[in-house]
């Protein structure tokens, strides 16, 4: 039996298509560098086999939230730019510039921790500053951003340091026209035009999401930062589909059928009985369910395509397993449930599953749990 269909689920990773996205994303960058963003193992994706298939496409950067994930890509081999942006005291940031990774560096705390673990190394830390423009997470206040400046330079004169980049997050470019995207380019050159008075060259220069990236030109800078969309995923309704942005989803998450059976009218489905079945009929059970990432959220409203049609969910989403009602139809047991995928045979997609779940396609490709083997397809040969 081949292996592959003979799995409980599946999530099948489409590496050609995250290349294709890539160079898209790359041709709507106006000419500055891509970075493909790869935290959160690749949106769920696999975070080392899409990194190298982003970088066969030309991204010239890779990044990553927490330092671990960092670490795991250069286990892995994985060369070139490398930023880790989401750190605490107590971090292991000479372990970071032992590895040639890019850090980011938002108030004073962290600046000295990496000054003191790049003399601890002897080596120079690249340190990306980062400007907080309005989004309110991390980053440096405007008021706060001279001492920060101030001190960097600093250090970079005393050699522990290279500052190698300014940086900032939108927090609407998904929302086109918001008022506040311009309002946090006007901060964001500011703040940039401040740090170069005092001396800082930064090679790069980047506050550009995905959203940015497809939408905002003018917000593109030296370096692009594209996360979601490297997946082939809109990053919000508003932007339009994955095909009106060019994009091809890059994950297809589906199940073997483990169960189909008859049963009469009245029939309670799944805990609490929130379906009853209305006549007789047939019912699926697809082996997935809460533990796998399936969002409890979208019981009695998720669809899934079986046997070439789209159905929903009956009743509620269990820890491993959820039912379908089949209105009569008998596919074998072992046929395959689409979930979402990239539409090529009528499933639905991640965004269908947003909607049913009420949130938003990051949380639905992300959540996929790691009892869900990921199947990746079209990986580049290797060269001899």
């Amino acid at each position: 039996m081949n292996e592959t269909a003979s799995l409980r689920a599946r999530a099948e990773i489409d590496l050609a298509a995250l290349r294709a996205n890539v160079r898209v994303l790359r041709e709507r960058a106006s000419g500055a560098q891509l970075m493909a963003v790869v935290k959160s193992d690749g949106y769920g994706h696999g975070a080392v086999p899409c990194a190298r298939a982003a970088q066969e496409a030309g991204a010239a950067w890779l990044g990553t939230a927490t330092p671990q994930e960092a670490f795991a890509l250069r286990e892995a081999g994985i060369g070139g730019r490398l930023m880790c942006w989401l750190w605490t005291p107590g971090g292991p940031w000479r372990e970071a510039v032992e590895a040639d990774i890019d850090v980011s560096v938002s108030a004073m705390w962290a600046l000295r921790e990496v000054v003191a673990a790049a003399t601890a190394a002897g080596r120079t830390a690249r340190v990306h500053l980062k400007a907080d423009t309005g989004l309110g997470r991390n980053g440096c206040q405007p008021a706060d951003w001279p001492e920060l400046v101030s001190a960097a330079r600093a250090a970079e004169e005393a050699g522990a340091l290279r500052i190698v980049g300014l940086w900032s997050h939108f927090a609407c470019a998904d929302e086109p026209g918001h008022p506040s995207i311009e309002a946090q380019l006007t901060v964001f050159r500011d703040m940039v035009a401040y740090a170069e008075k005092e001396g800082v060259r930064p090679e790069v220069r980047h506050i550009a999401n995905s959203p940015a990236t497809l939408t905002v030109p003018e917000s593109h800078f030296d370096l692009v930062r594209t996360g979601i969309a490297v997946y082939g995923l809109s990053p919000s309704p508003e932007l339009g589909t994955p095909a009106d942005l060019g994009l091809r989803p890059v994950m297809t998450l589906s199940a073997s059928v483990a169960l189909v059976k008859e049963v009469p009218p009245g029939h309670g489905i799944s805990y609490g009985h929130h379906y009853t079945t209305s006549a007789e009929t047939t019912l699926a059970l697809v082996p997935v369910g809460y533990a796998d990432g399936v969002p409890r959220h979208a019981s009695g409203r998720g669809p899934v395509l079986i046997d070439g049609t789209v159905r929903t969910i009956a009743g509620r989403v269990a820890m491993d397993q959820f039912v379908v009602d089949l209105g009569g139809d008998t596919p074998e047991p072992g046929a395959r449930a689409v979930l979402f995928g990239p539409g090529d045979q009528g499933e639905p997609g991640a965004e269908d599953w947003a909607a049913a779940a009420d949130t938003i396609v990051y949380e639905i490709v992300t959540r996929i749990g790691g009892r869900v083997p990921r199947i990746h397809l079209n990986a580049a040969p290797e060269r001899g």
